[in-house]
């Protein structure tokens, strides 16, 4: 199981990113993906997450409006369409998988990507 997360950046306040996340070495349907984000000195946190099956999603409320979480099952990719951001979104965004609901626990998630820096400036 494979997964490499994409896309992160320097950005100013108020711009949008679109992280992708692309899944291998599985069946991409068999489990849910979330992206999760962890800022310095912070511990890591949901942000969303997507089932891969039918497309359903939960957002953090921190980033409930701002985000979008979308799938491509062709590509076996999902991607995190942000818009809006704060710079209190800087942060390291990881997705993971294994997980069989949507609840965004990350208990649940025991395959992880490597991390994608976000970093959002004034």
């Amino acid at each position: 199981v494979q997964l490499q997360a994409s896309g992160g950046g320097l950005v100013q306040t108020g711009g949008s990113l679109r992280l992708s996340c692309a899944a291998s070495g599985y069946t991409f349907k068999h489990w849910n993906i979330g992206w999760f984000r962890q800022a310095p000195g912070k511990e890591r946190e949901a942000v969303g997450c997507i089932s891969t099956s039918d497309g359903s999603t939960n957002y953090a409320d921190s980033v409930k409006g701002r985000v979008t979480i979308s799938r491509d099952i062709a590509k076996n990719t999902v991607y995190l369409q942000m818009n809006n951001l704060k710079r209190e979104d800087t942060a390291v965004y990881y997705c993971a998988t294994g997980a069989i609901s949507v609840r965004c626990l990350q208990w649940e998630y025991d395959r992880w990507g490597q991390g994608t820096q976000v970093t959002v400036s004034s």
